[in-house]
């Protein structure tokens, strides 16, 4: 069986030979350490990190498979990134570099998580307080803010379930509309009961992004430019509008068919942040090293709530993380929308960051957490990949499943009732 460090070995071999195949047009490519770097490490273990992290992206993304961005940095500082293929791919039209902002997708909730705790830090609001407190109307008492925030809301997905209760998708729906459609047609929705277990769903985070408007005074495009992007110098990172629909990158089917806008493409928090891997970095440097918010509220961040089915993966508050058998930790988020695919991955113990962003609907964008085995013992190599949210089982389609067997049980005894008293 062949090991890890076997594997390694023969990537270098492979990335040796492949190196000058990086030079092809709409291609751009950069290495910290590198003599045109304005970054120097000397270190011996630096160099080989480096050069595993080239082999494996090299190996990885053969063949021009890359359409999109990649970076990786140990304590704030880039070890390695790269940039490969056009914003318009199937038109060889624009290269992709360090300042092109791609569809962040789910990787946008890290951002929301963080912008309400940064709230709570000045006293704007609490987590523990029913979400009724801040929009007014909402008819769920029981469900608070940190449930929206660690998925344990019970609130299914209005992704699926307004246009299944007959929302006209000629009309392009805001955050708003989901929740005056929570208010005015919570009975028709399956909504499960709230803290009962985690059920991932894009409608927690729209509500979040209301809540941030109200409770800041600002728009939540504001209040993340303000709070964020200008104080950290993300100068590439904004929130989608329509004003953007002209210029923004779009992004495609695996096959090369554009996806068009449709009328889910407005609703921001869950997604529609458009950022590059440099500002995700300087994001998320800042953010671990306290920067943005305190110790406590990080580790609240950080903390696993879902313990219902034992297992490795679990959810804090914004972030996903892997709980290894080995004690070591991942904390991450992974992001799917249309053809944008997103991975956002930290190593606390080595302080590592590992980022890749793609809008040509390549699954091969997730398996960068494999990186992870190059700093430590995590695990990764060979484990099965995590391809997205659509893959979690969720409370609320059991509690769907449930229902609809309480009904069908319900139905049966009445017939069987009727029938014997005819």
């Amino acid at each position: 069986m062949k090991t890890f460090a076997g594997t390694v070995m023969t990537m270098l071999i492979i990335s040796a030979c492949s190196w000058n195949d990086h030079k092809e047009a709409g291609a751009q490519y950069s290495l910290s350490g590198d003599e045109d770097s304005t970054t120097k490490l000397t270190s011996s273990h630096s160099r080989k990190i480096r050069s595993s992290i080239r082999a494996f992206v090299d190996t990885t993304f053969k063949n021009n498979s890359l359409n999109g961005s990649i970076l990786v940095a140990k304590d704030g500082e880039i070890l390695f990134e790269q940039y490969k293929g056009f914003a318009h791919y199937k038109d060889l039209d624009d290269s992709i570099s360090n300042s092109s902002p791609f569809h962040l997708a789910s990787v946008s909730k890290t951002i929301t998580s963080v912008a309400i705790l940064k709230l709570v830090q000045e006293g704007k609001l609490k987590l523990d307080d029913p979400i009724s407190t801040y929009l007014s109307n909402f008819p769920i008492p029981a469900i608070t803010v940190r449930l929206l925030l660690n998925h344990r809301s019970g609130l299914p997905n209005y992704v699926h379930y307004m246009e299944r209760l007959g929302w006209n998708k000629k009309n392009l729906i805001t955050n708003q509309d989901v929740l005056d459609f929570i208010v005015n047609r919570h009975t028709d929705i399956d909504i499960a009961p709230a803290n009962r277990g985690f059920s991932y769903s894009n409608t927690n985070y729209a509500l979040l992004a209301l809540i941030i408007e109200k409770q800041s005074g600002m728009s939540y495009a504001d209040y993340l430019k303000k709070t964020f992007f200008e104080p950290l110098g993300m100068t590439n990172s904004y929130i989608f509008s329509k004003e953007d629909s002209a210029a923004y990158m779009p992004s495609y089917f695996y096959g090369g068919k554009k996806y068009p806008l449709d009328f889910l493409d407005l609703v921001y928090g869950d997604k529609n942040i458009y950022s590059t891997v440099r500002d995700l970095l300087k994001f998320e440097t800042s953010l671990v090293s306290g920067q943005l918010i305190n110790d406590s509220l990080l580790t609240a961040a950080f903390s696993p709530y879902s313990f219902e089915k034992p297992g490795t993966h679990n959810y804090g508050v914004g972030w996903r993380m892997l709980l290894l058998k080995n004690g070591k930790k991942i904390i991450y988020h992974n992001g799917w929308w249309h053809g944008n695919r997103t991975a956002l991955y930290y190593l606390p113990e080595q302080k590592v960051t590992i980022i890749a962003l793609c809008n040509n609907d390549s699954k091969k964008i997730y398996s960068v957490r494999k990186m992870a085995d190059l700093f430590g013992d995590y695990l990764q190599t060979g484990d099965k990949e995590e391809d997205s949210e659509k893959s979690i089982v969720t409370v609320s389609s059991r509690h769907r499943k449930k229902t609809l067997h309480s009904k069908l049980a319900v139905a049966q005894k009445s017939s069987r009732s009727l029938a014997s008293k005819n």
